[in-house]
């Protein structure tokens, strides 16, 4: 899994921002672990707050300069600290071309009667030196307009290339590009693009979880109140058809994808750097024996499950949520839940 490491500084003032701004990273990596990229967001909170043989700032400093992000705050001041921070990503940049550095200033009413004069002068100097390194902030009124600006501002890096996805599973290109064509003469029917499917005429074609009416011109329908009643050709394409309680298909990779997004996360935050691909790796594991629904062998998946708990002990509250979905309710066998069982107990 590729990692960027992002480093947020901002002074206490702006201390809402700062827990929006990680919530915001917590659910961009819901969507880019899946495709195997991590933003690590690095914040004083993380620092150990005890007596280390430097300043506790040095190390700040430290991290700074191996981050691949830089990402600054301020409103109505910028203390001295902000400053040395600002001053070493800067310098870190210019030596090695990054990290790329975001400054966002933060909008707000003052009243002249109770300012602190220091604080505003520190602010204003701090803008123009800004100016005078051709570099000007970008002024935001509030945390959406911050989550907005710079959730655009990575996915420029990533089309500019900062950021390499892996492709996603089962996607590929058409031979051509991506034009397609199709010609249908007579009765029938027809699809086109990628993973395109198409039944005859008369049929219907089930590519996720249905339980309401399909009416195909001949009066058939699905009834999910006590079972199925097929008046012509149903053909399910990757997802699942279901009567009562009864699941008659694997997962689709979508649903998976979706499913276990919060474990990988919590891989990706958790586990230790010499296990950290070998979780990885048996959370894919685990979403490729659960797409063959009640196929999957029982056993293969206690066991994957057991070992993730033992690399990844945060990662059991994510493992245990998603096996509570119904989506998974007919696929996890008497070992499965054995192993559920003792997880949640752990």
């Amino acid at each position: 899994m590729l990692t960027k490491k992002l480093f947020l500084a901002s002074s206490a003032e702006l201390a809402d921002d700062r827990r929006e701004f990680e919530i915001f990273i917590n659910r961009k990596n819901k969507d880019w672990v899946a495709r195997d990229v991590f933003l690590e967001l690095v914040v004083w909170e993380d620092f150990l707050d005890a007596l280390s043989p430097t300043r506790l700032q040095d190390e700040y400093n430290k991290a700074i300069r191996g981050c691949d992000i830089f990402v600054m705050l301020f409103c109505t001041k910028v203390g001295r600290y902000t400053q040395e921070e600002f001053a070493t990503a800067f310098k870190q940049f210019e030596a090695t071309k990054k990290p790329f550095i975001f400054t966002y200033f933060r909008e707000a009413q003052v009243s002249t009667g109770s300012a602190d004069r220091a604080d505003l002068n520190s602010l204003w100097t701090f803008q123009d030196k800004l100016k005078e390194l051709g570099h000007f902030q970008t002024a935001y009124k509030n945390t959406d307009a911050l989550k907005l600006h710079f959730n655009q501002q990575l996915d420029k890096l990533a089309a500019a290339g900062f950021i390499e996805f892996k492709p996603e599973q089962g996607a590929a290109a058409a031979p051509a590009g991506d034009n397609y064509q199709a010609t249908l003469t007579g009765s029938g029917a027809i699809a086109q693009g990628r993973g395109a499917q198409a039944v005859g005429a008369g049929g219907v074609l089930v590519g996720g979880n249905n339980s309401s009416n399909i009416n195909t011109g001949t009066q058939s329908h699905t009834n999910s109140a006590g079972g199925t009643h097929i008046g012509g050709s149903v053909h399910t394409g990757g997802g699942d058809f279901v009567g009562r309680d009864q699941i008659k298909s694997g997962l689709s990779p979508h649903d998976l994808e979706a499913l276990f997004a919060p474990l990988l996360v919590a891989v990706a935050q958790h586990a230790p750097a010499a296990e950290k691909t070998a979780a990885v790796q048996q959370v894919r594991q685990l979403k490729t024996e659960l797409a063959q629904g009640p196929q999957a062998a029982d056993d293969k998946v206690g066991k994957i499950l057991e070992g993730l708990a033992a690399m990844v002990p945060a990662a059991i509250g994510a493992i245990v949520s998603a096996f509570a979905s119904p989506l998974l309710a007919g696929v996890a066998g008497p070992v499965t839940k054995f192993v559920l069982n003792k997880l949640r107990g752990s």
